[in-house]
């Protein structure tokens, strides 16, 4: 078993859009260390993340964080150590653009 310590996404969404930023590849697990969300506009912002197993639809029980509120020009770092499987998918959400998300952890494969 080799571990890949790395940056597993960065994503910069369509506002009012859920996007996958991280998706595990088939035969490996994830360990997900940081979730960094920063509002790089002058509004105040909120997003979402979920994490949906295997791919499956979007549903309530998914949320991690749901319409957290960021101020303008902040960030906000969520450590969170989830363990995560194969083809789980981490997705995000934001009310505006000039929201990116940064996801950090290892690959197990």
């Amino acid at each position: 078993m080799a571990i890949k310590y790395k940056v597993l996404g960065q994503s910069l969404p369509t506002p009012n859009t859920f996007t996958s930023l991280y998706t595990v590849p088939a035969g490996n697990s994830a360990v997900v260390s940081t979730l960094t969300v920063c509002n790089t506009s002058q509004s105040n912002v909120t997003f979402r993340a979920m994490i949906r197993p295997g791919g499956n639809t979007i549903s309530t029980q998914q949320y991690i964080a749901f319409e957290v509120p960021i101020p303008a020009l902040d960030s906000i770092p969520l450590t969170l150590g989830m363990t995560l499987d194969a083809t789980d998918v981490v997705t995000v959400f934001s009310n505006q653009g000039n929201v990116t998300f940064n996801l950090f952890g290892s690959e197990i494969y």
